[in-house]
């Protein structure tokens, strides 16, 4: 139960390197979404103006900080916006209230666990007196 957390992060991290590295490299198909589609207007509207290159690009360097628990505090940050975007994505685009694929799945739930296993350190950050002033 003590290693959970290290597990969680190794598989946040590798997800994120391995499918932000894809986008650079395509060593795994990923199928089009069906022309005229919702999902196929957004990736039209997304991927030609370099800004789905720069989610990569974030994405692989939140992976990477997730892996090391000195800077996986960081990397949540990092990652975390992208992670809200693919729920969206998934919730707004595909219309599925229910998160059916299962890299979005597993990405989620290791969010929240480690979000959950750092919500002290994250409560003392916005609750600190003096960082009100």
């Amino acid at each position: 139960m003590k290693h959970l957390p290290t597990l969680s992060a190794l598989i946040l991290g590798l997800i994120f390197l391995v499918f932000g590295t894809n986008f650079f490299l395509n060593f795994i198909p990923i199928p089009s979404p069906p022309e005229g589609s919702p999902p196929a207007l957004f990736m039209a509207a997304i991927y030609p103006t370099g800004y789905l290159a720069m989610v990569k690009v974030l994405e692989i360097a939140g992976g990477g900080l997730v892996l090391f628990r000195t800077t996986r505090m960081l990397g949540l940050m990092i990652l975390g916006p992208i992670v809200v975007n693919i729920l969206a994505y998934q919730v707004f685009l595909s219309k599925s209230i229910v998160i059916n694929d299962p890299p979005s799945l597993l990405i989620t739930l290791t969010s929240l666990h480690l979000l959950w296993q750092a919500r002290q350190r994250i409560g003392r950050l916005l609750w600190d007196e003096r960082l009100r002033g």
